[in-house]
Parts: structure tokens; sequence; C-alpha cells
């Protein structure tokens, strides 16, 4: 998620200065043809790149406006996340008793721990790669990705959790291939021991349990985001339009140029290729809203909001050692 004021036009052109070539090419080729040979049957009216051009700012519209929406859901489940895990350490803190001052502390960190153990096998498993993401395998993603990291990819699973779940309990869930579900049912288990031993009442227990459910509503949410793409059959129709549109714009506008006379075709190049641009930048804003968790520059900043919970849940404790909040990298939160 970019945390600054705006993104600058310098960052814009950066990230799609490769489709920036190919628009320079598009434009510069045909321009210099007409002006060397004349040759009028690559001109094309202007009234058919027009309706394409509607069609295609019509389909970008809808898409850039569902691709939001999906963004803007995993924002909100997040969001959710945050105020459940506050609740979930109140109520542990307030709802688990025990005559015995250091066990009791011992029993609060060990639950609490575990919350934090789930996040971050949600987080690590939200990260992971799918066919049709964009951040690991288009060059334009890779090459921005310079200007920020992604904890989730310099680290294991296995290095960041070590110091929320034993080893026996890390065991016996490592293998398993939803290791946060598998988390929540190590916290299910445990409290309904501690309920079974009279450290919580049977409404606080039932309370804790409805939190449990809750996390399992929250992580459904996140993983339906993750594990359904934007339809496909959209994003391909979208990319064909505007592979076309940006073709014909050079050929259209030459048209227009050259009744102004032979000086003015030359104004075809630099206005082919900002119309041009302006369209692809669009489309690819929406593409790169589409994906929240796959480890782009607008992406929900699931890790900073992991860190968050962290920082609160230990100071709930009483814990010395807290984390420092996640800075940006260039505005770039993750």
């Amino acid at each position: 998620m970019h945390s600054g004021r705006n993104y600058t036009l310098q960052e814009f052109i950066y990230w799609t200065r490769r489709k920036i070539y190919v628009l320079i090419v598009l434009a510069v080729v045909p321009t210099v043809v007409f002006a060397i040979t004349g040759t009028k049957w690559i001109l094309i009216p202007w009234p058919p790149i027009l309706l394409i051009g509607t069609a295609s700012a019509l389909i970008a519209g809808f898409r850039n406006n569902a691709t939001y929406g999906r963004s803007w859901e995993a924002r909100q489940i997040w969001g959710r996340i945050v105020n459940s895990s506050r609740t979930f350490g109140i109520m542990t803190l307030d709802f688990i008793r025990h005559p015995q001052e250091h066990l009791l502390k011992e029993i609060h960190q060990r639950i609490l721990f575990r919350h934090l153990a789930w996040i971050t096998a949600l987080r690590h498993q939200l990260r992971e790669k799918r066919q049709w993401e964009n951040a690991r395998i288009c060059p334009q993603y890779i090459e921005y990705a310079k200007f920020y990291s992604v904890p989730e990819w310099k680290s294991t699973l296995a290095e960041d959790i070590k110091e929320f779940l034993t080893e026996d309990e890390w065991q016996s869930v490592k293998n398993r291939k939803n290791i946060a579900t598998h988390i929540l049912t190590l916290q299910s288990a445990d409290l309904r021991q501690l309920h079974e031993q009279g450290r919580i009442t049977e409404l606080k227990y039932l309370e804790l349990q409805q939190q449990l459910k809750d996390f399992y509503d929250h992580q459904g949410g996140s993983e339906r985001i993750k594990n359904f793409p934007y339809p496909r059959q959209y994003s391909t129709l979208s990319r064909f339009f505007f592979s076309i549109l940006t073709v014909l714009i050079p050929l259209g506008m030459l048209n227009e140029f050259s009744k102004l006379g032979p000086h003015f075709i030359w104004l075809n190049i630099p206005f082919s290729i900002i119309v041009s641009w302006i369209f692809l930048t669009l489309e690819d804003i929406g593409e790169s809203t589409e994906n929240p968790f796959e480890g782009a520059a607008n992406d929900v900043p699931i890790s900073t909001i992991s860190r968050t919970i962290e920082i609160d849940l230990k100071e709930m404790l009483g814990l010395e050692k807290i984390p420092p909040a996640r800075v940006p990298d260039h505005y770039i939160q993750m």
C-alpha cells in the first residue's frame, strides 16, 4: 500500500516504461512511413477508433470498480482482524483465571502467542504465489519491487512462527495443508481444557469460542479473495481491447494530423503516445489492484497490520521486548 501523498509521474513512467517503448515504436513507424512514402492506406478514419475506445473505457471502468471492491473488501477483513484480535486479547486477560499468578501469566501468554502464530501463518499463506498473480512474473512488477521488500518472502514461516508456538505444537501443524486453520484448532482445544478445569466459566468460554468463529470467518474471507481470481474472461477481454486500441490510435491520429498539412504529421508521435499511455495505465491500475495479497505495491499491508496486532497483544501482556512498528520503504507498506 502506498502511504505517501501520491504516486509521482516519474514512478508511473518507471512502472510503465516497457509499454512506453512499445508505444513509441507504434507511433514512430507509421508516421515515418507516411512521411517518406505518402502511403495513405495505413490511415484509418477516427469514428471506428472512437467506438473501440469507448468500449475499452467502459470495460476498464467496470474492471477497476470490481478490482477496487476486492481490494477494499480485503482491507475491511483485516480491519476486523485487528478489532477481533484486540477483543480476544482483552477477553483472554479478563476471562481466564488461576489462583497462582505466575501460572496465570503463562496461560495468558500461551493463548495470545498462539493467536499471533495464527496471524503469522495466515499472512504467509496469503503471500503464496498463484498462477494468475503478477507480482513475481511480470517484469514491470519485479523491477518496481526493488523499492520495497515483502517480509514473507525474506523469511520462512518456520522462522517467523517459532517465537509463538511450542516445538510440539509446531510439529503437529507444520505438515498440514492449511496451517492457520489447525492453529485455531489447537486454540479451541486449549480453551476447552481450561473450561473443563474450571479456569473459564461457561458463558465466558462461549464468548471466547465465538471469537474463534470470527477468526475462521476472517480467514475464510481472505482465502476467498486470494484463491478466487478476478474472472479471467473480463481480464482477457480488457487486455485484447486495449491492445487493439493502442495499435489503431497512431493510425487514426495520423489521419487527422495529415489533414492539417505535412508538417503537422509529426505531432502524431507525441499525442498518440500520450493518449495510448493513458489508456494502458488505466488498464494497469486495475490489474495491480485485483490481487490484494500478492506482494505488489498496492497490496493490503497485512505485514504491517500483523505487526500492529503483535505490538498491541505483547503490550497487553506487559512484556518488555516489543518489536518496532514496520516503516514504509519508499512510502510502500507491506
